[in-house]
């Protein structure tokens, strides 16, 4: 009986994963089958999917709220800038990872011993002090503000991305699936317990950090191909630390289809909302998540899941009380 329900159960529980697949194989070939304006706004999707899928990597597994994305987002955009003309992008996104890898590592190091609000503000003032540190050198040596960057074709763009999500999303079911990750779960339940039980919690955040970074960083050496000129404001800019917070929270951060469902909704909203109402568009996106924290705590994912849970149990007491 037991094997029979298994058997019975299977099916649903690969509804999910099908779906996903189903939806990156369209994907896949939707740059030949819509316009180039398409192309691009799916093109910030991916992205805006990346950051929240890397976020939640590490934040949404221990616990800790980080808002340093900008910062590694913007150490991609720079390598671009720099070295766009010698390297093909592929190596850009390689090395722009992992110049943001080794930061995240550099940093984490010194941080990662901080808990709470503590570790949130440093990684908020690390944004502003690459930004202010990019400038003074900018201006300094090179006696410029910003500069020109050498573009790729929307298209080009929309693959990198795309095998760089795919990327994204095999590492985070490899993660949430190996002992790795259940030490993350660990920290996030209790750091001192988990040190207790053998965890080397310190260097557990560190790896996750560097990882989570490494995605970032990718993403922006990608990304900045796709704008003809960047500064440091540009590249650094802090609405990038904020957006993928709030699209796990968005979309719900108890699995990998929460930043992933958030991310893709949220994003679309923003590109909908600057072309109706380019003005006041801010307010209502503001209105938007305050209606969504209040009345969506667990995110649209866990409100699915709650629908679903609550037909499943009245399915269970219909067929209780038939057998009665």
């Amino acid at each position: 009986m037991k094997l029979i329900n298994e058997i019975k159960g299977r099916p649903k529980a690969l509804i999910a994963p099908g779906a996903v697949a189903a939806l990156l194989i369209v994907l896949g070939v939707s740059p030949a089958l819509t316009s180039s304006y398409t192309t691009i706004m799916i093109s910030s999707i991916i992205m805006y999917i990346i950051m929240s899928l890397s976020w939640s990597m590490f934040s949404g597994a221990t616990g800790y709220i980080s808002l340093a994305s900008a910062a590694f987002f913007g150490i991609g955009v720079y390598v671009s800038a720099f070295l766009g003309r010698q390297l093909p992008v592929p190596l850009l996104m390689l090395i722009g990872g992992a110049g943001s890898f080794a930061v995240a590592v550099l940093i984490g190091a010194v941080t990662l011993r901080l808990r709470g609000v503590y570790f949130t503000i440093f990684t908020l003032g690390l944004v502003e002090l690459m930004k202010h540190l990019m400038l003074y050198i900018e201006i300094t040596v090179f006696g410029i503000r910003g500069r020109f960057v050498v573009a790729c074709s929307p298209v080009s763009i929309f693959y990198y991305l795309f095998i760089l999500l795919l990327l994204v999303l095999a590492a985070s079911v490899l993660i949430k699936r190996s002992r790795f990750g259940m030490a993350l779960v660990c920290i996030a339940e209790g750091e001192d317990a988990a040190m207790h039980i053998g965890i080397n919690a310190t260097g557990v955040k560190i790896l996750a950090f560097g990882i989570s970074s490494f995605a970032m960083g990718a993403a922006g050496a990608a990304m900045a191909t796709r704008w003809s000129y960047i500064d440091p404001y540009i590249a650094f800019g802090t609405t990038m630390s904020f957006m993928p917070v709030l699209m796990v929270i968005f979309g719900g951060k108890q699995n990998i289809l929460g930043p992933l469902v958030g991310a893709a909704v949220f994003a679309y909203l923003q590109e909908l909302l600057i072309t109706k109402i380019p003005y006041i568009y801010m307010i209502a996106f503001g209105l938007i998540m305050i209606a969504a924290i209040l009345f969506m705590p667990r995110g649209i994912v866990g409100v699915v899941q709650s629908i679903a849970g609550r037909r499943k149990g009245r399915e269970g007491k219909k067929h209780a009380d038939l057998a009665g």
